[in-house]
């Protein structure tokens, strides 16, 4: 079989809920962290960067241990546009142990790793620049045929598509900028049905893009996304004549079809809370390049990479009860779980206004020290909503319209709202016949 490892939105440089990493927070990492460097000198780096690169490692030991004959990697590399060059130093590390292994690497390019200004180089062009071994970067929509340990395999690459460079044409001059990202979409549908009607069908061949695909989940990567989304229809990719589909972009780990597979392979590490409940890794697809277009899939499966966990305790004083020692109390629960010296945690307490006066945040913190880091202890007040009127208002305001603004502050229903004016008018009534 030809076994093949699909790894996506690796995002190198992503810091947020991170520290300067002790010598301690380095010696405590698996055991594939850096393998044959010296750990040492990644002390002072921040924690997050770590944990990416922890990640990476990973999937780079999985491919050199498994008998992996490609990796596919489905766009960005990195978190920023212009990567530091120590960031760009750790990628370039990791990729280089699979090429000088013999391991054939395929990268497109994502939108992070695209720069603002057009003729600029992309932060992935250093590898062609230098003719590295065993390393393809597709920077343009085309088909590649990539020699394997185990055959050859067609690639059809879809890099991300810049709206930016479709704004000085000819042809786009005087359309709304919805009216050229539906050109740029047919652009590529079309382009795309060439690529396929060219492809040989005794030869496996799969498809690796950078792009949404309708029916997609997206998760908190809303956050990070960078410049104008294209969307293709499922039914452009889902097809027979593509043995897998393997996508970037969506940071969520989802499968949109079976038959053939087309799959969002995740971020690799959580970016943030958003995702606290998503399991991070990359996939592992074999085809069996012997049997016919459309049936070479043989198995494929989701690989965990361990992430480090975010978890969030949620907290609600009752009435009378201490918010404090409500807090102690979950915090305490939470430090049996095997999880939690590894995990980003944060507190969050709903309370009453009454009870935040006796709130100690600072022995809420300190029982959550034997956490990895603490990204916050968030209040939640509930506190009485007063609708104020000047002066103008008062005197202007009939008592109904009044009223109907409480309602309207306290978001009461609109028929609860009818049935409690039905009654206020039944007793202005009265009062006006008294």
């Amino acid at each position: 079989p030809m076994r093949l490892l699909h790894i996506s939105d690796i995002h190198v440089g992503v810091e947020s809920y991170g520290r300067p990493a002790t010598q301690a927070d380095v010696e405590a990492l698996p055991a594939h962290f850096a393998r044959g460097e010296t750990r040492g000198r990644y002390a002072g780096a921040n924690t997050r960067l770590l944990d990416f690169l922890t990640a990476m490692d990973f999937a780079v030991d999985y491919a050199l241990t498994q008998e992996v004959d490609l990796v596919l990697f489905s766009g960005d590399a990195y978190k920023l546009r212009d990567p530091s060059q120590t960031h760009q130093r750790e990628f370039a590390r990791r990729i280089a142990r699979l090429a000088n292994a013999g391991v054939p690497v395929f990268l497109i390019v994502g939108n992070h790793d695209l720069p603002h200004i057009p003729w600029r180089a992309s932060a992935l062009d250093i590898f062609p620049t230098l003719n590295v071994d065993n390393v393809t970067v597709a920077a343009r929509l085309g088909t590649h045929r990539v020699r394997t340990r185990s055959g050859e395999l067609q690639v059809v690459a879809l890099p991300w598509i810049r709206t930016g460079q479709y704004l000085a044409r000819e042809d786009m001059r005087g359309l709304t900028l919805d009216q050229i990202r539906q050109g740029i979409e047919d652009g590529i549908a079309e382009t795309l049905e060439e690529e396929v009607a060219a492809l040989d069908p005794d030869t496996p061949a799969v498809f690796c893009g950078h792009i949404t695909v309708s029916g997609a989940t997206v998760a908190s990567e809303q956050s990070m996304m960078l410049g104008d989304d294209h969307v293709l229809g499922l039914g452009l990719l889902a097809r027979r004549e593509f043995d897998y589909v393997a996508l970037g972009h969506m940071h969520r780990h989802q499968t949109l079809t079976q038959h053939p597979p087309v799959v969002y392979a995740g971020s690799i590490e959580r970016v943030d809370f958003g995702e606290e409940n998503d399991d991070k890794g990359f996939v592992v697809v074999d085809l069996d390049p012997a049997k016919p277009q459309g049936e070479r899939v043989a198995r494929w499966e989701f690989v965990s990479a361990n992430p480090r966990p975010m978890t969030t305790i949620d907290v609600r004083a009752r009435s009378g009860e201490d918010p404090t020692e409500a807090a102690l109390s979950a915090v305490g629960r939470r430090h049996a779980d095997a999880e939690f010296a590894r995990a980003i945690v944060r507190l969050r307490i709903e309370m009453t206004a009454e009870q935040e006066a006796s709130f100690r945040e600072r022995e809420v913190r300190q029982a959550l020290e034997g956490a990895h880091l603490v990204a916050g202890v968030e209040r939640r007040v509930q506190r009485e909503r007063r609708t104020r009127l000047g002066a103008d208002d008062a005197e202007r305001l009939a008592p109904l319209d009044v009223l109907r603004r409480y309602f309207e502050s306290k978001s009461t229903p609109a028929a609860r709202e009818a049935e409690l004016i039905g009654y206020a008018e039944r007793l202005l009534a009265q009062e006006s016949e008294a």
